[in-house]
């Protein structure tokens, strides 16, 4: 390897220089890097002084970028506003035929449409306040979904229940056969005075078919003197029908049944049945109320028998 000398004025002689190329690199890299922190402040202060709104320049994009993302977001607030006042428009025609009552919220739902005003500027405290406008109104629209949910659970609710209201509610005749009797005050055929008559009765042969007028449980088959054989249907939601002066039954205590089911045939059991007949009686909450009115004459008997075959 090639050796570096220098002259010693003190030694006069030429004396190696050691480790030259060490030493030498060293030096090269540390004015490299010294260079390059004088190149870079001198392009700062350049720059700085070339440029000195840069870094506004720079703020007022990022504002402008900011200001474009909460426009955006305004705009899709709104509409799910909208579709939240639709929803609750529709609610009220759901309420309507669920039987419930409407809810009086249009002050709260109030109307759709734009309800911010445009920014116009990138002023600090314009934005701030814009920014608080929109965490009112996304509170504002979190209580107006949550009321909808909470209404439409309960139009679901309601709906359920009135189909097995519907289901359970004696709506038929139970059998065939002319009504002779309405229900009311009437001179009795055989006491031969006045008393409550608490259903009607359908002259009909005897072993003539008794259908369940509405879903139910049997809760009672059983002798009574004045009813002759009797069968009690429960149909839940406070409704209860009795079939007196029966011939024979053909279901059980306990046993499901649904409106159209065979339970029983027509007689004239008991002391006071004055013919073959059935009587029937329609109670809710423990009062007889007129069998008639949970007649629907447009919906015959054949109609439910003939839709349970298919």
């Amino acid at each position: 390897m090639k050796k570096f000398y220098y002259f010693s004025k003190s030694k006069l002689q030429f004396v190696e220089i050691r480790n030259f190329y060490k030493k030498f690199i060293f030096l090269v890299g540390f004015f490299s890097i010294l260079i390059s922190f004088l190149i870079l402040g001198t392009f700062t202060v350049f720059n700085e002084f070339l440029n000195p709104d840069s870094e506004i320049k720079s703020l007022k994009k990022d504002n402008k970028l900011l200001r474009s993302k909460l426009e955006n977001l305004v705009k899709k607030y709104e509409e799910l506003n909208d579709v939240v006042i639709n929803l609750n428009q529709q609610s009220k025609d759901l309420r309507l035929k669920a039987n419930l009552e409407t809810e009086n919220n249009d002050e709260l739902f109030g109307i759709g449409g734009n309800v911010f005003t445009p920014i116009t500027s990138l002023n600090r405290n314009e934005i701030t306040s814009f920014v608080d406008e929109i965490d009112n109104y996304i509170d504002a629209i979190s209580l107006k979904v949550k009321l909808t949910k909470n209404n439409y659970e309960e139009i679901s609710s309601t709906l359920k229940q009135n189909e097995l209201l519907y289901d359970a509610l004696p709506a038929i005749r139970p059998c065939e056969g002319r009504i002779a009797d309405d229900f009311g005050m009437r001179l009795h055929p055989i006491l031969k005075f006045v008393r409550m008559h608490n259903g009607i009765d359908i002259i009909t042969d005897v072993g003539t078919k008794v259908y369940a007028p509405g879903a139910g449980t049997i809760t009672d088959i059983s002798w009574k003197s004045g009813y002759g054989l009797t069968l009690e249907i429960d149909h839940g939601f406070g409704y209860k029908t009795i079939y007196a002066h029966l011939d024979k039954t053909s279901s059980k205590v306990g046993q499901k049944v649904k409106r159209g089911d065979l339970i029983a045939y027509s007689g004239n059991s008991g002391r006071l049945s004055s013919g073959p007949h059935l009587h029937y009686e329609v109670h809710h909450n423990g009062v007889a109320l007129d069998p008639i009115n949970f007649i629907y004459d447009d919906v015959s008997l054949f109609e439910v028998l003939n839709s349970k075959t298919k």
